[in-house]
């Protein structure tokens, strides 16, 4: 299994936020969902990947490529969606398509007109009146018509209204189905990636603290519920935070088959979503440091 991005012992220090020595491969053919709260670094190390930021230490390849000596050729194979509108407001999607064609190798205007129908998307109305799904789903097209490897995608539901965002997340599924394509998909709504996302890697505060397929995160995290009277210095360890309450307890663990044999029948173990993992996850950092 190829990787398509690989980020060895990168570190940023930006102004009020550190990524310290940050390793991170992103596997050919798959859709890896990037995950964090707002702030936790996702954002800048997207930034690090596309080359808008560089950083302080460390190396980044792309396509086993770096930067340095290969920007045009890395860029010309990735396609980037972002959170908001980055074309020129003014200007329609025809005139957009025709300043953004010449920058790439592979461009292909028919496959461009095919999506723009597909989309139900205008040619010829201003981007500035366009809605918040229709400048993703334009983003969209654009990457897929000059045949783009990777596609780096940063938020790009945040804002959109649930039905928008089902049409986006099948659209993704869509592109998906040759195998051909690589797509990195940075959100803080974890229930996007339910449906589509092979791997899982959680950031918070520039570290990343998971990074496994999605399989192996239903087989080894649950939340875990029970009486009050089950937990003592034994049995605490084998979660990473738990929440007492008068009823009971409620925890996170990574040890589910563990949890399973030392408690038996006397909790309720329970599949542990993303939103679960990144909110319990996050609570331990809290208040452990």
């Amino acid at each position: 299994m190829e990787n398509v991005i690989e980020l060895h012992d990168v570190s940023k220090s930006l102004k009020a936020f550190t990524i310290h020595n940050m390793d991170l491969q992103i596997k050919q053919g798959y859709v890896t969902g990037f995950i964090g709260a707002n702030g936790a670094g996702k954002s800048t190390t997207m930034k690090l990947i596309m080359n808008l930021l560089q950083p302080d230490n460390g190396e980044i390849n792309v396509f086993g490529l770096d930067y340095a000596s290969h920007e045009k050729e890395i860029k010309n194979r990735i396609g980037f969606v972002y959170d908001s509108n980055i074309f020129y407001e003014s200007l329609n999607l025809k005139d957009i398509s025709r300043i953004i064609a010449p920058a790439y190798t592979h461009w292909d205007q028919q496959q461009f007109k095919a999506y723009v129908n597909q989309f139900d998307l205008p040619l010829n109305k201003p981007m500035k009146k366009f809605s918040k799904g229709m400048q993703m789903k334009a983003s969209i097209a654009m990457a897929l018509s000059h045949d783009a490897e990777l596609i780096v995608m940063d938020e790009p539901t945040a804002g959109l209204d649930p039905t928008s965002r089902r049409e986006l997340l099948d659209i993704f599924q869509e592109v998906m189905v040759d195998g051909k394509r690589t797509i990195l998909f940075s959100t803080h709504i974890t229930s996007d990636l339910d449906r589509i996302a092979d791997f899982i890697v959680l950031i918070d505060e520039g570290e990343i603290l998971i990074d496994k397929p999605v399989y192996e995160l239903q087989e080894q995290y649950a939340v875990v519920k029970g009486s009050n009277e089950l937990l003592d210095a034994d049995t605490e360890v084998y979660f990473i935070k738990i929440e007492r309450s008068p009823n009971g307890f409620q925890a996170l663990t990574k040890e589910a088959a563990k949890v399973r044999g030392v408690f038996g029948k006397h909790v309720v173990i329970e599949e542990a979503s993303l939103e679960e993992i990144m909110f319990y996850m996050k609570g331990a950092r809290n208040l452990y440091g």
